[in-house]
C-alpha cells in the first residue's frame, strides 16, 4: 500500500519512520510513504500557501490552488485512484474498524491542513474522507496522519508477533483487560502486590476465561457504550452475560 502526505512540515515524519516496531512496515515497503512539501507547489518568492478569510475573522485559510497542484501531482504519480483524506474536527472519529479497513486497502492521500482551515472549495472538489481523532483541536494534520500511519502499519504482516493484535482493545469490540509481568510479587510501601494466581497456573483455558472477564469489567466501567454495542451486535456469549449480571449489568 502507498500513502502520499501533502504537508507543510515533511520533516516531522522522518523520526517516526525509523524507530519503533512499525518501522518494519516502512523498511520492508509494505507501507510506502511519499511526502509532498506543499510550498513546492506555491507561487511567488514567498511561496505563500495561505491568506485571510473572506468575511473576516481570525486566522488564515490554506489556499485552494497550491493544494490542487500538489494533489494533481500526487495523482499523476500513482496508477490508482486514491482516497483523499482530510484531518478535521468535523470528520468521522478514527476507530479500529476504519483502521482495519485502511490496513487492508491500497493506501490514500493524506492532506495535512494548518492554520484556520482549508478553502472549502478544494475540500468539496477533492476530499473523499474526513477523519477526526476526537473532540479537540490540534494545530495541524501531521499528528493525526502519523496516528493513522502507525495504526495501519502495525497491522501489516510481520510487524507484530502473529495474531498479537487480535488481543488489542477494540479488536473484538471490548477494551483490553489488565496485563502483568515480573516480578511475581511486587513489594511496595503499601504492601505486597502479587500477580493474579490464575496467570501463573499454566491453564490456558482458565487464563483465557479470566482475561475475557477482566475485559468485560474494564469495558463496562469505562466504556458502557461498547457493551451496549456488543449486545446489539450479538457478540456477547451466555457466559459473558452471566458475568455482567454479577456486576449488576
Amino acid at each position: 500500500m502507498r500513502f502520499d502526505v501533502v504537508t507543510l512540515f515533511p520533516e516531522l515524519f522522518a523520526p517516526h519512520l525509523a524507530h519503533g516496531i512499525t518501522r518494519r512496515a516502512f523498511e520492508s515497503a509494505q507501507v510506502e510513504l511519499k511526502l509532498w512539501p506543499l510550498r513546492d507547489f506555491a507561487d511567488g518568492g514567498y511561496r505563500r500557501v495561505d491568506d485571510r478569510p473572506f468575511g473576516g475573522g481570525p486566522g488564515m485559510v490554506m489556499l485552494a490552488e497550491p493544494l490542487q497542484r500538489a494533489l494533481d501531482a500526487v495523482r499523476g504519480d500513482r496508477v490508482d485512484v486514491p482516497e483523499v483524506v482530510h484531518f478535521t474536527p468535523t470528520g468521522r472519529v478514527l476507530d479500529q474498524s476504519l483502521v482495519l479497513a485502511m490496513a487492508g486497502g491500497p493506501g490514500a492521500v493524506l492532506l495535512c491542513g494548518r492554520y484556520e482551515g482549508v478553502d472549502q472549495r478544494f475540500l468539496d472538489r477533492n476530499v473523499t474522507l474526513e477523519i477526526s481523532l476526537g473532540d479537540y483541536v490540534l494545530s495541524g494534520g501531521e499528528l493525526p496522519a502519523l496516528v493513522l500511519l502507525d495504526a495501519v502499519a502495525r497491522l501489516q504482516q510481520g510487524v507484530l508477533k502473529p495474531d498479537s493484535h487480535q488481543q488489542d482493545s477494540f479488536s473484538d469490540g471490548l477494551l483490553e483487560g489488565p496485563a502483568y509481568s515480573r516480578p511475581e510479587r511486587w513489594h511496595t510501601p503499601e504492601g505486597e502486590r502479587p500477580v493474579p494466581a490464575v496467570l501463573l497456573s499454566g491453564h490456558h483455558g482458565e487464563i483465557a476465561a479470566w482475561r475475557r472477564r477482566r475485559a468485560l469489567e474494564t469495558t463496562a466501567r469505562r466504556r458502557p457504550d461498547l457493551i451496549a454495542a456488543a449486545r446489539a451486535a450479538g457478540r456477547l456469549s451466555r457466559d459473558d452475560e452471566g458475568h455482567l449480571a454479577t456486576l449488576g449489568l
